[in-house]
């Protein structure tokens, strides 16, 4: 059976008890996590490719020595660190050692403090293996299907500053108009981040009403809220461990704002009736619709929760403010019609083009989603879906429907690259360079343009 063992921990394997015991005592005093080991098949047995720690062992020992273990150990992960004890006679083995990928050797005998220092990288060593490990694993999730589609310089920003943050742990507060993704953005933070696979909880604060929000979010005794009423589980508490995600904070009612920031400041929860508060150990992730700064300053919301909240804000650039993103986001929500409804095609027409050109997009991608399933079911002023050939990859949909924009754009200005940049939303860079990869001539649609002028 495999026990895996605590992150950054140290594995000390030695079959000599006093000098175990000694250094583990060591180890203990300068703060370390340490578990002492009588033998190489207990460590094996320990650990896995995800074990977070470090191992300590001596090279002689019976059965299976140190560098046996180390061996082992490489097949497991070779990105675990290894410090090797060695006696005088076995420091040419031990540089052997250190060449072929072990952290470190310690020749007997050593100081405290050299144990103490070498482990201590060794741990740091591996804290940064795991945290990079983890970055990857999120990139390689997200690059498929992110929920953050767009190539537009703000959105890049984001979905880097996501990567970041993620993995601190911290409270995060995302402010964003209604429909720009507040909650998938929450969703991230908390699938790229030391709590993925603990409970992430969703709470719409301003569905909740007044009367209701406190037994929602803090739970309740038995009986606390009238006769026969069970005990309940409050949403605070059943994000334990997890991530706790308030959506539309700027909605909730002053009297619970209160009790939020004991919850915050603490760390800790009381249910109605309760008569001790119970810890919780949760990231919070707050969302607003609004700028929370400005309902400080109109007394809509308290300023002590306010900063509190406010540990590093994320802010959600609406899709007016990202227009280059319009064609991407659309033809991707385009396919997702396409599968939901099963058609394999979809035809463009005159007014969806110069929709997406023209339009604002109040309701942000929310918005721009709902148009696009509209589209291809041919309801109201979408176009009508037409049977087709059959379409071709995703991206070629892309490229095809951005040039048709940038002509339409064209055609609209008369070749005119200035009010181009402008109607598009795009830097003048961009449009160049798009119009190089595309083989479009600015100087047609000038020409096009007078002629149709005489």
């Amino acid at each position: 059976m495999t026990i895996l063992v605590d992150r950054q921990t140290v594995l000390f394997v030695d079959d000599d008890e006093k000098l175990r015991q000694a250094n583990a005592q060591t180890l203990e005093l300068a703060g370390i996590e340490v578990r002492p080991l009588a033998g190489a098949e207990e460590a094996l047995a320990s650990i896995a490719a995800d074990f977070e720690g470090v191992i300590v062992s001596d090279i002689r020992m019976p059965r299976m020595d140190g560098l046996q273990l180390f061996a082992r150990i490489r097949e497991v992960d070779p990105e675990i660190p290894v410090i090797l004890i060695t006696g005088h006679a076995d420091v040419p083995t031990a540089v052997a050692a250190l060449r072929d990928g072990a952290f470190d050797f310690l020749t007997k005998p050593f100081a405290a403090d050299h144990l103490v220092g070498s482990v201590r990288r060794a741990l740091e060593t591996r804290r940064l293996v795991i945290e990079n490990r983890r970055l990857r694993a999120a990139v390689a999730e997200d690059s498929g299907e992110s929920p953050l589609i767009g190539d537009s310089p703000a959105m890049e920003r984001l979905r880097e500053t996501i990567l970041q943050i993620a993995m601190a742990d911290i409270d995060v507060l995302v402010e964003g108009e209604t429909g720009s993704g507040k909650e998938l953005v929450a969703a991230m933070l908390h699938r790229q981040g030391p709590r993925r696979g603990r409970p992430f909880v969703a709470v719409n604060c301003g569905a909740l009403p007044e009367a209701l929000a406190e037994a929602e979010l803090f739970g309740h005794e038995s009986g606390a809220l009238g006769p026969g009423r069970l005990s309940r589980t409050g949403r605070v508490e059943a994000s334990n461990h997890g991530t706790l995600f308030l959506d539309e904070v700027d909605s909730m009612a002053m009297p619970v704002q209160a009790k939020l920031l004991r919850v915050l400041e603490e760390r800790e929860v009381m249910p109605i009736g309760a008569d001790t508060p119970r810890m919780v150990n949760l990231r919070v992730i707050a969302a607003s619709k609004s700028d929370l700064h400005s309902a400080v300053e109109a007394d809509r919301f308290r300023e002590d929760l306010y900063y509190r909240l406010n540990v590093v804000r994320l802010r959600i650039p609406p899709l007016r403010e990202r227009r280059q993103d319009v064609p991407q986001l659309f033809a991707h929500f385009v396919d997702d019609a396409l599968k939901q409804i099963g058609r394999s095609s979809f035809r463009m027409n005159d007014n969806i083009r110069r929709r997406l050109v023209e339009h604002d997009w109040p309701g942000n991608v929310r918005e721009l989603k709902n148009f696009a399933f509209s589209a291809v079911l041919g309801m109201g002023n979408a176009a009508e879906a037409a049977p087709s050939e059959p379409s071709p990859p995703l991206p070629a949909r892309v490229e095809r429907f951005e040039a048709s924009l940038i002509r339409d754009a064209l055609e609209a200005t008369a070749g005119d690259i200035r009010m181009t940049v402008e109607k598009l939303g795009i830097p003048r860079k961009t449009l160049y360079d798009k119009l190089s990869r595309y083989g479009i001539v600015p100087d047609q649609f000038r020409t096009r343009s007078r002629g149709s002028q005489c």
